[in-house]
């Protein structure tokens, strides 16, 4: 049976190997073990920061998705960052996707977030059909980025 929870510090050795499994996969971004370790540390250990949710078959941790929270001055309230989403490979295809997400924007709402954005690769189009089936829809915001450190 698939469960949602909350992460927490002891699972941070499964979230960096589903981050490790994330990272290889994107075109930004490339894994490094302690620099994800600091990061999810620094959510986990930080609410106001946000929450990171875990998929598991079991107790074996299959999946993670993250909310980061900001304010938006345009709709004057909280907003959400949704990051990192997961799967293992072979539980792809079988609903634990959906249940992070749906799991994830249960949970904006009951904060009272006004809005959820998360990025995707452009080419990235079974992404793109994924999070549409939950309302998500493209931008006509283009987002830049400036590196300030190297990671």
């Amino acid at each position: 049976m698939l469960i949602v929870e909350e992460a927490k510090l002891s699972d941070m050795e499964s979230l960096i190997d589903l981050l490790t499994l994330l990272f290889s996969q994107e075109a930004e971004f490339v894994p490094e073990r302690d620099v994800q370790k600091t990061g999810l540390q620094t959510i986990l250990e930080d609410a106001k920061i946000g929450t990171i949710f875990v998929l598991k078959d079991e107790q074996k941790i299959i999946g993670m998705v993250s909310l980061l929270w900001t304010i938006s001055t345009a709709l004057g309230g909280r907003v959400a960052f949704l990051e990192d989403m997961v799967l293992e490979p072979a539980w792809r295809g079988r609903g634990g996707g959906h249940m992070l997400v749906e799991h994830a924007i249960g949970y904006a709402k009951k904060l009272t977030c006004k809005r959820i954005t998360l990025l995707t690769d452009p080419d990235n189009f079974r992404a793109h059909r994924f999070y549409q089936q939950f309302g998500f829809q493209t931008s006509m915001m283009q987002p830049m980025r400036l590196i300030l450190t190297e990671a």
